[in-house]
């Protein structure tokens, strides 16, 4: 191979290259080298790093060549042939670098505690910030072509990248709790955190994460569909207010009851309940919910004053017992089982009206048939 005496490499058209190896080892003490901005010069000899040049133009002398001077003994002055490996290295930074998990993230969402099967995917700058490290770590260690793209140590670090990116997005959603639904008000401050993490990594290798962004973390429909309708029972349970979980279950039974083409009935016996109980909570049920407008009977507690079903022996607010029979005219507490009141006389028994309703209480009208009713 024929001696030269100008070392120079315009790049390529591309800004993709990271590495390119000068064809010709013959060098020779006095040879011009030019570096171009964005350019570093490696001197490789016998597969250890030499001498480094930086931008500019540089003429090959043994001065400035100390370290491949001491390898090889050059004698000073002249045209004094030598040999010796000469990289360029691309040191401008290499912004669209992109990402993405090829499987999912397999969590369960901290604040709905359904299984979620996130993805996400981003862009992240890349720069060579140690040469010297960088040589040694990872092109020393590689099948040195001529032209070494970004692409290609992209891939030769894509597995540990992408399982960094999972595992600092899992931690992050978990340990601070924040919804998948959420968590695009969070890209910015989790775009950060996993920049510090990852450019840790990658200064072993003398690479400077210059930034990086998560640019969607997003899962899959049907998973959106579960949480969906978590939200929905919740906004129809901050609707019922006390007792919301055996409201809710009332209204599931009586919505399954009416769509059973059995009936009311039917529907407990598709259950698994037997055919007399079906027939029975059937018709209870049916008197329920025959009536639009029909409410439960319903009294006034003596102690705390709240409504309580009819029938009720113990107040299930305050727990006062209701065993006293209290006149709806005049308050005075009578014992149990009185039939008038010992102040005004008024009848205690429990009173229906002709159309066979039973009457709440101090009634004066029927609910049912809105007849008036005698005192």
């Amino acid at each position: 191979m024929a001696i030269i005496d100008r070392i120079k490499f315009d790049g390529l058209r591309s800004r993709d290259w990271l590495v390119y190896k000068h064809p010709s080892e013959q060098l020779v003490i006095g040879s011009q080298l030019i570096v171009n901005e964005g350019q570093v010069v490696i001197f490789v000899k016998g597969g250890k790093v030499g001498d480094i040049f930086t931008a500019g133009t540089h003429t090959l002398s043994s001065s400035n060549l100390p370290i491949i001077q001491g390898i090889i003994n050059m004698p000073f002055g002249g045209k004094t042939p030598f040999t010796a490996e000469v990289y360029f290295i691309n040191v401008t930074t290499k912004l669209d670098m992109h990402w993405g998990t090829v499987d999912p993230i397999q969590i369960v969402d901290p604040k709905y505690f359904v299984r979620l099967r996130v993805r996400a995917f981003g862009q992240f700058g890349l720069k060579i910030s140690d040469y010297r490290v960088f040589f040694t770590e990872l092109i020393g260690g590689m099948n040195q072509d001529d032209v070494i793209k970004f692409d290609k140590i992209v891939d030769y670090y894509k597995g540990v990248l992408v399982t960094k990116i999972k595992s600092i997005i899992a931690d992050i959603i978990i340990n601070n709790k924040i919804s998948a639904l959420e968590i695009s008000a969070k890209l910015d401050d989790i775009s950060e955190i996993a920049k510090d993490r990852i450019d840790t990594y990658f200064k072993d290798y003398g690479f400077s994460i210059i930034n990086f962004f998560i640019q969607s973390i997003n899962f899959p429909e049907e998973d959106f569909n579960n949480i969906n309708n978590i939200l929905v029972d919740k906004a129809a349970f901050e609707i019922m207010g006390d007792n919301r979980y055996s409201t809710k279950r009332s209204f599931d039974v009586y919505e399954g009851a009416a769509n059973n083409e059995n009936g009311v009935a039917g529907a407990f016996v598709a259950g698994g309940i037997g055919l007399g109980a079906g027939v029975a909570l059937g018709s209870t049920m049916n008197n329920t919910v025959s009536a639009p407008g029909q409410k439960l009977e319903q009294m006034i507690c003596p102690s705390c004053h709240s409504k309580i079903a009819a029938e009720s022996k113990f107040c299930n607010s305050c727990g006062k017992s209701l065993n006293e029979r209290v006149c709806y005219k005049c308050g005075t507490k009578n014992s149990d089982g009185s039939k008038f009141c010992s102040s005004c006389g008024t009848n205690l028994e429990d009173r229906t009206c002709e159309c066979g309703a039973k009457l709440a209480e101090g009634s004066k009208f029927c609910n049912i048939c809105g007849r008036k009713v005698e005192e």
